[in-house]
């Protein structure tokens, strides 16, 4: 069995993101790059299925500019077989990112799609329940465990009220949250190995997609600035200006 683990390239975690002096954007010039977060989730899970003989291969998807390959060649250290980078200039949204793994999908026939539940930039949290709409896949999302055998796939899922067990046949996509499991540290040796593990390079024309935006952004604004508190001489102040000042009780 295949695994398609979609790889996102996303402003770094650690790193403060700063809004350009135009308010059209986040300022990504000279900024710390690194795979989503939920991404790397993805292709742990992807490479535990392989070990434990689950899963025959492991393939790393990213669609973006030429550094991409950096995040691809992160997925091959920590354990993907092959990578593919769908390369393009365009801002990709997520319906365009979706209409390109729909593609692959197609092409590739994996049994299972997993992918982080949503990228830490947009937060647009769509990718995958777009994916299996346009495949018409089962789905299951915010995953914390992930079993496979006999043909399907048993999922337990984060909802508001607990956990709640899905059982869905194959193929078909899932998508990560942060408590499924915690991705190994990469060594040097598996760094150097990724380096000639094969990666791929097509063009969304090659796949037959139109990625062009459908959505524009007008305006990109910083968070107001928060206030600075005050300190209380005893409760009973506390409770008269939660009452009358900030009007919560």
């Amino acid at each position: 069995m295949k695994v398609l683990v979609p790889v996102k390239r996303v402003v770094d975690y650690n790193v403060k993101v700063r809004v350009k002096s135009d308010n059209t954007g986040v300022d990504i010039a000279n900024v710390k790059m690194s795979m989503n977060p939920f991404d790397e989730i993805a292709v742990e899970e992807a490479v535990r299925l392989k070990e434990k003989g689950v899963a025959t291969e492991v393939i790393a998807v990213s669609c973006g500019v030429a550094a991409c390959q950096e995040t691809l060649r992160t997925a091959m250290a920590i354990g993907a077989d092959r990578g593919i980078l769908v390369q393009t200039d365009e801002e990709l949204q997520p319906l365009a990112v979706a209409k390109l793994l729909k593609a692959l999908v197609d092409k590739e026939q994996p049994g299972l799609v997993i992918l982080g539940k949503q990228a830490i930039d947009d937060d647009a949290n769509q990718t995958g329940q777009m994916l299996a709409a346009l495949a018409d896949l089962p789905q299951a999302t915010f995953a914390s465990k992930v079993d496979v055998a006999d043909g399907k796939a048993q999922v337990t899922r984060e909802v508001d009220g607990g956990l709640e067990t899905l059982s869905i046949a194959l193929p078909a996509v899932v998508t990560t949250d942060l408590r499924l499991n915690e991705p190994r540290y990469v060594t040097l040796p598996n760094i150097m190995k990724a380096k000639k593990k094969p990666l791929e390079t097509v063009t969304p024309a090659d796949l037959g997609v139109d990625v062009a935006p459908r959505l524009k952004t007008l305006k990109v604004n910083e968070p107001p600035k928060r206030g600075a508190g005050v300190k209380v001489p005893d409760v009973a102040t506390l409770v008269n200006k939660l009452k009358t000042e900030a009007k919560v009780i």
